[in-house]
């Protein structure tokens, strides 16, 4: 019920701004989405709304929309990771790069980043793919990056927990030792709690081995957004 409300004020507030019809809500971008958002009451909706999606099943993108600042400035923070996942999806062609709202979720799957069997040791070419990522993360450093280790459902459920905490915190301190701020980072291991696969099957399997990102505007860049939306 709290959902279908927060659901129909975002509608009615997207409908304020002169989209009148479902259509025209299914093709507004995100800046005009953080625009309504924001105007439906900014951060403390975005913060209910990422409780209820964290809950549902997935843990970036809950940390994504319940960092929603809405309003003017949500659309200036808006364009900012536009141009940001852009960057991202050139830099490692092979990852999923999703823009929500606010933010990017970005997910790296084995092809992309991947572990010794069992382990939480990067290997060469997960290495090779992170590197690639750091310079992007430079360009654009008022950003705050939440990071999700996920395993399948092999093994037991302490020792899955324990080795997706052990893999999120593999990549902070590797791109750390690479010159990027570590408090930059948080990390976080979901086990096998949030598939997006059936874990019956080797494929299945494959894909919920993964590490996901949720890249989020940080203080400053709230500050900043603020300020030049104040000017328009």
């Amino acid at each position: 019920m709290k959902k279908a409300k927060i659901y129909m004020l975002t509608l009615a507030m997207i409908a304020s701004l002169g989209f009148t019809s479902c259509e025209a809500v299914k093709n507004t971008n995100n800046t005009q989405r953080g625009v309504a958002i924001g105007a439906a009451s900014g951060a403390v909706l975005g913060g209910v709304l990422g409780n209820n999606v964290g809950k549902g099943g997935n843990t970036a993108l809950g940390a994504i929309i319940g960092g929603v600042v809405g309003g003017a400035a949500g659309g200036v923070i808006g364009n900012r990771m536009d141009k940001q996942a852009q960057k991202i999806d050139e830099a490692l062609p092979g990852a999923e790069v999703v823009r929500e709202g606010e933010g990017i979720k970005l997910v790296l799957g084995e092809n992309s980043v991947n572990f010794d069997l069992g382990k939480a040791t990067l290997t060469a070419k997960a290495k090779t793919n992170l590197d690639r990522l750091v310079p992007v993360f430079n360009e654009y450093p008022d950003t705050d990056i939440l990071i999700v280790g996920h395993t399948d459902s092999s093994g037991g459920a302490d020792l899955n927990q324990k080795l997706s905490e052990q893999r999120a915190a593999s990549v902070k301190t590797y791109l750390a030792s690479k010159g990027l701020k570590g408090g930059r980072f948080v990390t976080k291991g979901m086990g096998p709690a949030e598939p997006l696969a059936d874990n019956a099957t080797k494929d299945g399997m494959a894909k919920n081995r993964r590490v996901e990102f949720a890249i989020t505007a940080n203080e400053k860049m709230v500050q900043d957004a603020e300020k030049e939306a104040a000017k328009k």
